[in-house]
């Protein structure tokens, strides 16, 4: 059983950053991909970003390409969400998630295996 702990969050003037960490405990860190999601009141939740066991391979939505960069240390069994040049439409929860995947491409799914508590991420303009 994995545990993920989110922190990092919370409130920021758009054209902020903010950076994100999730530590893992309870599993073996490099056997899983790691990915971001983010849930916005009302909508549905959305993969911003994955990793892939390695860190060799990430993969990001559209709407945060450019801005956001997921990267892991997997030493520290942590993966982190630096965000960048923030938009009062990243505001929402951000969730870490873990799957057991042993791809060179991180998993571009929802239902992933394990899931951290959240983060609330608010950007005021």
């Amino acid at each position: 059983q994995v545990q993920l702990t989110e922190s990092g969050g919370g409130l920021v003037q758009a054209g902020g950053s903010l950076r994100l960490s999730c530590a893992a405990s309870g599993g073996v860190f490099i056997n899983y991909a790691m990915a971001w999601f983010r849930q916005a009141p009302g909508k549905e939740r959305e993969l911003v970003a994955a990793i892939s066991w390695s860190g060799g391979r990430t993969s990001y939505a559209n709407s945060v390409k450019g801005r956001f960069t997921i990267s892991r240390d997997n030493a520290k069994a942590t993966v982190y969400l630096q965000m960048n040049k923030l938009k009062p439409e990243d505001t929402a929860v951000y969730l870490c998630a873990a799957d057991m995947n042993s791809d060179p491409e991180p998993p571009l799914k929802h239902d992933y295996d394990y899931w951290g508590q959240g983060t609330q991420v608010t950007v005021y303009s």
